[in-house]
């Protein structure tokens, strides 16, 4: 009999060497902090069980929120992170202000939940690409028809330990306004409201040399055209009281101010669960609304309990001192005109003692976005008007 040869095709060739494992924790935990969106780290958890271990420890976290339903929705209509409830942004505030919302963030689509997860079916199978494909198309009792499991960012956040940075987006912005309108706020809380800055003008027109004035037989501008350097001097106009300005005015800022406290209302659980939180952000993919809380804050809140409102959900506001600052027609640096500009600054009356004056220039002109930021700057230049609003 011959001697059987070995064949070296058929010898034993270790698996090569996955490079990843190579990387040290500390820098796949770099990666995964730039990711930031629950999503995102959803899916990373699934590839590994070293990355399902390391996920949890990500300090810097995004939610985006797909969907807004109110308690008397049984499911969320729109599961898909392009759409949005079918419900509009004026309707959403009505719930606020009568309803409230008590599962503002149920239609979250994401891979991280409670129960029976896709981060739990990857930790009892093998980590390889095949199994990982099964683990993503089984059925699954909580998934939708999208394929799409619906949770709370409460329930999501659960499986993060060590959030210090958190991001949550909503679809849109709550305050249902006409085409062309702009409203941007901007609120601070502890265990109730701390500041808010509202920013607002009656149109936006982008392109100035669209506009031309119009003159009457008197050679006085008939369209109240008056720029931002012009020689007004910044006193708001008889007609601003008489035509309703005033009144939308104060519609905007109960309307921001109730849109933010409610905000702040649904963030208890969130901030009572993960203390290691530096910094909480609660913002809309409209940049209509921003609630910012820092540590300090988010200590306070767990401290002192926030109070609620009687009348909806949300926590209730303070006794509040304002000042208005206002332009009729306010021409930004790069082109851009305000009709109707107004700027708002809020304290609570019972602050105004040991804070900062609300007419601080720094205070108020870093709370925009370009070149929105130049406008609170530009305004704040003009005359100023005290109001007071009783706690609501």
């Amino acid at each position: 009999m011959c001697p059987v040869r070995s064949d070296p095709i058929h010898r034993f060739h270790p698996l090569p060497l996955d490079h990843f494992d190579r990387l040290p924790d500390s820098l796949l935990l770099l990666i995964f902090n730039k990711i930031g969106d629950v999503k995102a780290l959803g899916r990373c958890c699934l590839v590994s069980r070293r990355f399902h271990s390391l996920v949890p420890q990500v300090e810097n976290v995004l939610v985006r929120v797909d969907c807004v339903v109110s308690d008397d929705d049984s499911s969320p209509s729109s599961s898909s992170s392009d759409k949005s409830c079918p419900a509009g942004p004026f309707s959403n505030l009505l719930r606020l202000v009568f309803g409230g919302i008590v599962k503002p963030f149920q239609a979250l689509g994401q891979f991280l939940g409670p129960k029976r997860s896709l981060l739990d079916e990857t930790l009892s199978a093998p980590s390889t690409s095949s199994s990982v494909g099964r683990a993503a198309d089984d059925d699954d009792p909580e998934m939708g028809q999208t394929g799409v499991t619906h949770h709370s960012p409460t329930q999501v956040l659960r499986n993060f330990n060590e959030i210090r940075f958190l991001r949550i987006e909503l679809p849109s912005g709550e305050l249902g306004i006409d085409d062309g309108v702009l409203l941007k706020w901007r609120a601070d809380f502890g265990s109730t409201l701390d500041n808010c800055i509202i920013l607002g003008a009656a149109s936006v027109i982008n392109d100035v040399h669209s506009q031309v004035p119009e003159y009457g037989n008197d050679g006085f501008c008939s369209n109240n055209c008056i720029t931002g350097n012009g020689d007004d001097n910044g006193s708001i106009p008889e007609s601003f009281y008489t035509n309703g300005g005033l009144k939308l005015r104060v519609v905007w800022t109960i309307s921001s101010l109730i849109a933010a406290s409610a905000r702040h209302y649904l963030l208890q659980s969130i901030i009572a669960e993960h203390r290691t939180l530096d910094t909480l952000v609660l913002t809309d993919a409209d940049g209509q609304g921003v609630l910012r809380m820092n540590r300090e804050q988010l200590e306070e809140l767990r401290v002192k309990p926030l109070s609620a409102s009687s009348a909806s959900k949300r926590t209730q506001v303070p006794a509040l001192n304002m000042r208005l600052w206002y332009a009729p027609h306010l021409e930004l640096p790069n082109g851009v005109v305000l009709k109707g500009a107004t700027l708002v600054a809020i304290r609570p009356s019972e602050q105004s003692a040991s804070r900062k004056e609300v007419s601080d220039a720094s205070w108020l002109s870093t709370a925009f976005e370009e070149p929105y930021g130049t406008a609170a700057k530009m305004l704040i230049k003009r005359r100023t008007y005290c109001l007071e609003m009783n706690s609501f």
